[in-house]
């Protein structure tokens, strides 16, 4: 613990600054710490890779991706569905077998219950074997009820020497998986059709790499500059990416392309997903928490 210090009179154990020194130093609880605009990427990086993208796409809620890391994602989801989907048939058959095995057991049972029933049909008894059987068990002590439910109970309970009666930890069952492939930051269900290209306008054409650059891509209408604090979107129909504020003050008013002047509808046009500024006024969540050990009581 640290010491306490001397003028932190407003605090009746230690000051906020000293817990968090202690819990930093100690392991336990959770830690919290505000990501800068260094921790978050830009605008035009994959949401995986977090790299700009060689051939961006766009999903439906706005995520850009680089093709082939979306497509690598899908195609694992896939394989990791295929493998599940067959595990859980296995598990079906071997069910299946199961049952039709004790269905089996059961009619055997049946069986050999009739035929028992079928060799005790004799010839009615004399009433001097009759007298004498009642006389037997007349005289012949009745068992209380705790002992025969003691009996019971024994028969009942597991045991671990006797095989029969040995509890055995069954197989957890596996559930039929999800046949559907899921957008790694929206979880949302997502289709490779769904994928939408993306046309990026550059500011300048030459032979830097796009790593190398402040500021790579400008709106294709109005020319300005885009970046994680310029909010922008994607037009479905051509891919070409414009600001929201070219969205709200020209394409909103006749809801016609630029490009090629067909009518658009909202879906058509898709607000780009950005990883924020840094600052509190982005409306972007930029605070990580790891969740720690506590301690009880």
């Amino acid at each position: 613990m640290t010491r306490h210090g001397k003028n932190a009179t407003a605090s009746t154990v230690y000051s906020y600054h000293e817990k968090k020194k202690d819990t930093k130093s100690s392991g336990y609880g959770s830690e919290k710490i505000r990501l800068g605009k260094d921790s978050v990427k830009d605008f035009d990086c994959c949401s995986l890779t977090l790299q700009p993208c060689r051939h961006p796409v766009i999903t439906p809620d706005g995520y850009l991706y680089d093709k082939q890391a979306i497509l690598e994602c899908l195609l694992h989801q896939k394989t990791q569905i295929a493998k599940k989907t067959k595990e859980f048939e296995k598990q079906m058959k071997k069910i299946q077998a199961e049952d039709s095995g004790k269905t089996s057991e059961e009619e055997r049972a049946k069986l050999e219950s009739f035929m028992n029933m079928e060799k005790r049909i004799l010839t009615k008894p004399s009433t001097v074997f009759k007298a004498a059987k009642q006389t037997a068990t007349v005289d012949e002590p009745q068992p209380s009820t705790s002992k025969v439910q003691n009996a019971a109970n024994d028969k009942s309970l597991p045991s671990f020497w006797i095989p029969s009666l040995t509890p055995e930890a069954k197989p957890t069952l596996i559930k039929k998986p999800d046949s559907k492939t899921y957008c790694p930051m929206s979880k949302k269900p997502l289709k490779v059709k769904d994928l939408i290209p993306v046309n990026f306008t550059l500011i300048d054409k030459d032979d830097k790499p796009l790593v190398a650059k402040s500021e790579r891509y400008k709106c294709a209408v109005t020319g300005d500059t885009l970046g994680n604090s310029v909010p922008c979107a994607v037009l479905r129909n051509t891919g070409n990416v414009v600001t929201m504020d070219c969205v709200e003050r020209l394409i909103k008013k006749d809801m016609l392309c630029p490009f090629t002047g067909v009518k658009l509808k909202e879906k058509d046009i898709i607000p780009m997903q950005r990883g924020g500024t840094g600052f509190a006024a982005s409306g972007v969540t930029l605070e990580a928490k790891k969740d720690g050990p506590a301690m009880q009581a």
